[in-house]
């Protein structure tokens, strides 16, 4: 009987010690970073990038794991469901800070059941249209919006992606609905204005900068608040600049783990990212997809959280004035 007790005795200790160790040893094993979106879309480049550079700082190989669905809330809550160990972490848009005035049920809460690791790029959007768009201008392209708005029609890439939210924003600035086309996905959406099925899209650079440098779209304008210096981006003027003052909006990305992830591991995720986001590979990488490498004190976690909730603030109201929801 004593030797029994003696074991149970061990065998809990054993437990309590666990933590403990698996901390100080992170990461023993691979890393999955979920990208709450389908392989190939905008998002998913970023997280390729960002897999890489963490593999160094962190000495093990980080593999990108995609959840799609339902606007990517499906991934995410993979993640704030998964072990609080570290090895599931989190690559996330501006959708963490949308999701719940979206969808009237959510499977997770922000920012209650994550914890926030830091901010990793900037993406700012482009306003472009389909190649046979007769408006060879921003203020041609308004006016031929607001004269058929009844039949101009505005493709996204689904509920609650970059392209809805920035094309929300953007009736909203120039007083006019147009008919809104949802894809399942910014691949089929680019391509159905590609081949001129609809007329207009707002969508992140990250997903256009090739069309327009290959002259595959008609381009007008940038959602950030200056032009920016990509050669295939250069020329085009910025939204405010064209009239619609304040207009800037980017669809940012940050990092995050599950809650209740000590806070041992939590500084090993959050130095290698910021060993990450000084990497001159990955912000090569990145400034060719359009987007600018986070530096701020947006990649320090409390900073990370602050500016979600401020975006969380901002957004809501946007959402709910459009009266767009999901189940």
């Amino acid at each position: 009987m004593h030797q029994f007790i003696h074991r149970a005795c061990l065998a809990v200790l054993g437990l309590l010690a666990a933590p403990i160790a698996t901390a100080q040893d992170y990461p023993a094993t691979q890393v999955t970073l979920v990208v709450p979106f389908a392989a190939g879309g905008p998002t998913d480049k970023v997280a390729r990038d960002l897999a890489e550079a963490l593999r160094k700082p962190l000495g093990q190989t980080v593999v990108v794991d995609n959840v799609g669905g339902a606007g990517g809330t499906r991934g995410a809550a993979k993640v704030a469901k998964a072990a609080p160990d570290g090895y599931t972490l989190l690559l996330h848009h501006i959708g963490m800070s949308t999701a719940q005035a979206l969808y009237r049920t959510m499977p997770y809460k922000v920012p209650d059941d994550f914890e926030f690791l830091g901010m990793v790029n900037d993406v700012p959007m482009t306003l472009i249209a389909k190649p046979q768009m007769a408006a060879s201008n921003y203020g041609e392209l308004v006016a031929w919006l607001q004269a058929n708005k009844d039949k101009a029609n505005l493709a996204n890439a689904g509920l609650g992606s970059a392209s809805h939210l920035c094309g929300l924003l953007f009736m909203q600035a120039i007083k006019t609905d147009l008919v809104t086309i949802p894809y399942q996905g910014t691949g089929p959406a680019m391509q159905a204005l590609l081949g001129n099925q609809v007329d207009v899209m707002c969508d992140q650079t990250t997903n256009t900068s090739s069309q327009i440098a290959g002259g595959a779209v008609k381009a007008y304008a940038v959602t950030s608040s200056k032009r920016l210096g990509t050669p295939a981006l250069a020329k085009l003027p910025t939204l405010d600049e064209l009239g619609l003052k304040g207009f800037n909006v980017s669809i940012w990305h940050g990092v995050y783990a599950p809650k209740g992830t000590s806070k041992a591991v939590l500084d090993k995720v959050q130095a290698a990212l910021k060993v990450a986001l000084a990497d001159a590979e990955f912000v090569k990488r990145q400034e060719a997809l359009g987007a600018v490498v986070v530096t701020d004190a947006r990649t320090q976690p409390a900073e990370h959280r602050k500016f979600v909730e401020a975006e969380i603030a901002k957004w809501t109201p946007v959402i709910r004035a459009a009266g767009q929801y999901a189940d």
